[in-house]
């Protein structure tokens, strides 16, 4: 049982405290037996020859704090071990959608050439652009993100990236796993920033996650226009000024275009390491003693230091790899070297 006590556990609990730690059978109505029953299940009252005793509930907080983090590791054990059990069933996938001598694949429901007659739309693809058979317009945000994760899904050597202006923090973390992906099975990823975005700490943290695997970032301070492009086969770019909607390109001279001026934008840009501000000495000590297992409190005690100045280290680390739990960012650490 690992759930929370409901209000009526909690009533009779804090009823059997008050009583001096002590329930006795006289003590309860009829409609206390269920609370019971599940107070006793989950070790906060123990049997005793008269009634009930009040047991401590920290020790029930470590006991279900260890079940839920043993149950944690195993989903991100799996989750890790998860695509490259899949990999024969995807490689067969791709296999017969794109036979031996066939086109490179243009990615998730790559836009196919326009049928004939006035107006003609492929299934799923909204308007096409006028005289470009390449060109595919998609709508709705959640659609466009849907979109372009199975494009990075797909990618099979190369995604290129010009993000002009701030990037939002939250989007960046949803991405964060399937770039890590990405970069594992040995694609490349190069991105554009603008100054700008590397002004807000979470999202350089964010940006050092994905180089410290291998992403190549440049900084470029003029203008440029936002675009995405996989494998030099499919490009992204917005639908006009709404970034709500996207325009998907295959047509190869179109693409080869928009991969020259990346290319151009990024021979100008400055490496991006600079902005990457790497933690003080003591949050790397901080951090490498929580990937050891240790509690924020055992850290203060290590170091002579307060919990509050600990707290402090672990919400910039916590920051920086994208963690949202303490435990996970002892797992987001798990590599880093110990001393």
């Amino acid at each position: 049982m690992t759930d929370e006590p409901g209000p009526a556990e909690r009533a009779l609990y804090l009823a059997a405290v008050r009583g001096g730690g002590r329930l006795r059978p006289e003590d309860l109505a009829p409609a206390d037996r269920p609370a019971l029953a599940a107070l006793v299940a989950r070790g906060l009252l123990t049997p005793t020859a008269t009634g009930w005793t009040a047991a401590s509930p920290r020790a029930l907080g470590e006991r279900i704090g260890v079940e839920l983090r043993n149950r944690a590791l195993c989903l991100l054990r799996y989750a890790e071990r998860l695509p490259a059990a899949l990999g024969p069933l995807a490689g067969a996938y791709d296999a017969a959608r794109h036979p031996v001598g066939s086109p490179p694949p243009l990615g998730p429901r790559a836009v196919e050439p326009r049928s004939e007659g006035p107006g003609a739309e492929a299934p799923g693809t909204g308007a096409r652009g006028a005289g470009d058979p390449g060109a595919g317009t998609v709508g709705g945000a959640a659609e466009v993100r849907r979109r372009v994760g199975e494009l990075v899904s797909e990618c099979r050597e190369e995604v290129l990236a010009a993000q002009p202006g701030p990037r939002p923090l939250e989007g960046l973390r949803m991405a964060l796993a399937q770039d890590l992906s990405l970069l594992r099975r040995g694609c490349s990823l190069r991105t554009l920033y603008q100054p700008v975005t590397l002004t807000d700490p979470a999202v350089r943290s964010q940006i050092a996650l994905r180089t410290g695997q291998g992403a190549q970032v440049r900084v470029l301070a003029e203008p440029y226009e936002r675009v995405l492009v996989f494998d030099r086969a499919v490009a992204v770019i917005p639908a006009a000024e709404d970034l709500g909607r996207a325009v998907f390109l295959t047509d190869s001279t179109t693409v080869a275009h928009l991969v020259a001026q990346f290319e151009r934008d990024w021979a100008r840009a400055a490496p991006a390491g600079r902005y990457l501000d790497a933690p003080s000495a003591t949050t790397v000590r901080i951090g490498r003693l929580l990937a050891r297992g240790l509690t924020q409190r055992a850290v203060a005690g290590r170091l002579g230091v307060s919990e509050r100045t600990v707290a402090a280290h672990i919400s910039r680390l916590r920051d920086r790899y994208g963690a949202q739990t303490l435990f996970h960012l002892g797992w987001q650490l798990r590599g880093e070297h110990h001393d």
